[in-house]
């Protein structure tokens, strides 16, 4: 009888100790849509054979549609890391308790948006947002889920103007990403727009801007944008330590090549509490929960 029950508590032990035994499958990530898929799949490929190569797991990166579909995504478990904005990320954290703003490009404590705007405006670059600026037909933001392409240019015009942006312009579009609002001030599609100045910057370098068409006229104050967050979670599913070490992986990264795809001069470390300035501005223009 006393042998029996050891067999039974043995079984028993060795089956929760399986139960507990973490699952080392994929590790999958995602990130929010913000330029042409052309730069989005060479920036986060070679990030995936980076970090299957240092972590010794498999890694797998999960293009997404939109900037609400990142979110949800995140919150669903089916990826377990993003490359976030300021305000996607803000909203991914309250969806998912427990999850933590990792690393961010050494620029993204200091980041900012450009306002641009068609020559056929007249207008010229100023230090402050002038009242010529809100006296043409159309504007356009990014994504609507976007830190630098909706929330920070939304919270200027409602600070400056005193108004919401529907009231400033007879048009108010969203493009859908950076590149996009770009290409329809320089079309002339929208009189104006508000983009991220890391992507003007590149697609400027690249020769894909005219500036004989569209320009900055604008640019805002610094705040805390892009970083990697992790699901809460992170340890249970691949091992004790698991999500300590993708930190260091990522802070690890001085590749030229690696960096200049996002583009960052190097990766530091960020947490939860980097990213209070853009969950009030979200909270007091009424963003926060918008997706």
């Amino acid at each position: 009888m006393r042998i029996k029950f050891l067999a039974t508590l043995l079984a028993a032990l060795l089956l929760a100790a399986c139960n507990n035994e973490p699952h080392t499958g994929t590790f999958t990530f995602t990130a929010i849509p913000d330029q042409d898929e052309s730069q989005l799949e060479k920036r986060f490929g070679v990030v995936a054979l980076y970090l299957e190569e240092k972590l010794g797991v498999p890694v797998q990166y999960v293009p997404v549609k939109s900037y609400a579909a990142a979110v949800t995504a995140f919150r669903n478990n089916e990826v377990q890391m993003a490359w976030f904005g300021g305000l996607s990320g803000v909203q991914a954290r309250r969806l998912v308790p427990g999850s933590q703003a990792i690393a961010q490009g050494q620029e993204d404590t200091a980041f900012k948006s450009y306002f641009i705007a068609h020559t056929d405006t007249g207008l010229s670059p100023s230090d402050t947002l002038t009242e010529a600026f809100i006296e043409q037909p159309s504007f356009t933001f990014g994504s609507k889920g976007s830190t630098s392409g909706r929330l920070m240019p939304e919270f200027y015009l409602r600070d400056t103007f005193g108004k919401a942006p529907d009231a400033l312009f007879d048009k108010v579009g969203f493009s859908g990403d950076h590149s996009r609002t770009i290409a329809l001030v320089q079309s002339g599609a929208y009189a104006t727009g508000a983009v991220n100045y890391k992507v003007w910057e590149r697609e400027l370098a690249e020769g894909k801007i005219d500036t004989d068409k569209v320009q900055v006229i604008w640019e805002t104050p610094a705040y805390p944008d892009y970083h990697w967050t992790v699901r809460g979670d992170l340890n249970d599913k691949f091992g004790d330590g698991f999500t300590q070490r993708v930190t260091d992986v990522l802070l690890a990264i001085d590749d030229p090549a690696l960096l200049d795809a996002f583009p960052r001069e190097k990766f530091i470390p960020a947490s939860n509490a980097d990213y209070a300035p853009i969950e009030e501005t979200a909270a007091e223009i009424g963003l926060l929960d918008e997706q």
